[in-house]
This record gives C-alpha cells, structure tokens and sequence, in this order.
C-alpha cells in the first residue's frame, strides 16, 4: 500500500509506501537495562546510506535508526563499515544492528533476525516523456521494445508476465539508460530505486518518467529491507519494530522519505 502526496513545487504526486497494517498495534516491550545500541552501515549506497557533506553517515535508513532511537528514548551510535563485511560483525558482537539495504531472504533468517520491511525495492518502468506512450499493461505492450538487464529477476519476471513484449537485454544500467534516451528502445524495466535515481539526475536532463507499477512480487524482488540483530536480542528486534510503526503513524517516516526521496521509487 502506498498513499500520494503532493510533490513539493511539483504536479506529480510523491508515493510514499506504507508497510504497517492498521489493524495490527504493536506494544512496546520492557526496554529496562537495554544497553547502548550500536548501528552498523555502509556509506556508499545512496539515498540509502552514504557519507554527508561533513563525512558523517546519513541516508534514509540511517536517519530512520536514529528517529527509532529518539523515539524509544535509547543511546545509539553508527559505525560505517564495508557492507560485506556488516553481518559478520553483526554475528561477532561487533555491532547490535545493521541498518543497510541488506535483503531480507531465507539465507538471512537462518542466521539472524530482522523487523518488518520498513524499504522494499519495487520493480518499476520508464519511458520518454516525449513519446506519449501507454503506462504498460499486458496489452498495451504488445510490440513494444522493453530494454531489461540481462539475467537479473526484472528480465525473468518480464519475460513470465510480459509475453507480447519484445525484450532487449543489456549489460548493464547505463547502457540500457543511454539506449531510452537515443529512442532506441520503448520502455526501461529495472529496479525503481536506480530508475528515480536516475530520472531526478542531471544526466538524465528531464527526458524520462517512471510509469506503471510498482511490482513487488517477493519471488522475484525479494520480501524488503528491515534492521538486522541477532536471534538472541529478541527484545530489541520488537523495539524496533515498535518503533518503526511509531514513526510511520507520527509522520517521521513520511518526513524522512520526502527528504530522501525527491522521485519516489514508488
């Protein structure tokens, strides 16, 4: 679920997800003696998480750990560290928290434990402004030309529910990118967090929008982000979870994701 918002100075709605069900009211549990809590992230993987102008992390999962600790009154540090380095300094006690764009799967579960999605990484179209073209549907991609990545989940997942379509792979993002922009191509189909990246850049130079979507199927582009502890902090992991719904029902979620997200990935 998501609600829209109007864009700040813009006609375009921003959507902002919604993960929390309202029938659903977490408690918050019994946070006596919690220690101080450490927050691992990378800095390289924006709007995410990345270094600010003064050096220091930021990014909206990075700025939502903070909030959650303002909001159950808790001390927390963040430590940058490499992210493929993050579970397992997670796992040796080297931190309590990874607050990264690490995918929630089957592989993680077995070896720790998360909150509730508070991120997910849709799938999602772009296209040229200037062509006028349909938002994609079944039929309205009959003998259009959609550029996909080869052998990613998107080209799977489009070649499974897009069968009218013609599919033209590609190496790599900026390739198929350029290919949109030359008209080469009908439709970029891609992970939605890259696209909005990208649609809001200069090198773009406002030619394109997102359209369609956005498709979440978990088969294909996986159940989402939430903050990673281990099995045995069991109370943490529900702080945290509390919290997170907190701040979407207060407004900070909203507030956050505006700041970090001038073209919603949704």
């Amino acid at each position: 679920m998501a609600i829209c918002l109007p864009g700040k100075g813009a006609t375009q709605a921003v959507a902002i997800p919604n993960f929390w069900d309202p029938r659903v009211q977490l408690e918050r549990p019994d946070l006596a003696g919690l220690r101080n809590v450490r927050f691992l992230t990378d800095d390289e993987f924006p709007p995410l998480h990345f270094a600010g102008p003064d050096g220091n992390p930021t990014g909206f999962s990075v700025e939502l750990a903070r909030a959650a600790c303002d909001r159950l009154s808790l001390t927390c540090t963040i430590q940058v560290r490499r992210f493929d380095t993050l579970l397992d300094a997670l796992a040796n006690k080297q931190g309590d928290v990874v607050a990264a764009a690490v995918p929630v799967n089957a592989g993680l579960r077995d070896r720790f434990a998360s909150t509730g999605a508070y991120f997910k990484i849709p799938a999602r179209f772009i296209a040229r402004k200037d062509r006028n073209l349909p938002a994609p549907s079944a039929a309205a991609l009959k003998g259009r030309t959609v550029g996909v990545i080869g052998g990613t989940a998107h080209e799977a997942f489009a070649k499974a529910f897009m069968p009218m379509a013609t599919l033209k792979p590609f190496s790599d993002l900026p390739e198929v990118e350029a290919a949109l922009k030359a008209r080469e191509i009908d439709y970029l189909f891609a992970d939605s967090l890259s696209l909005a990246l990208w649609v809001g850049g200069e090198e773009a130079a406002d030619c394109c929008e997102l359209t369609g979507g956005p498709y979440l199927e978990s088969r294909f582009f996986g159940e989402g982000i939430g903050f990673v502890v281990r099995k045995d902090d069991e109370t943490l992991r529900r702080a945290l979870d509390y919290a997170l719904q907190q701040l979407w029902k207060e407004g900070k979620y909203t507030e956050l994701y505006l700041r970090f997200f001038p073209v919603s990935p949704f």
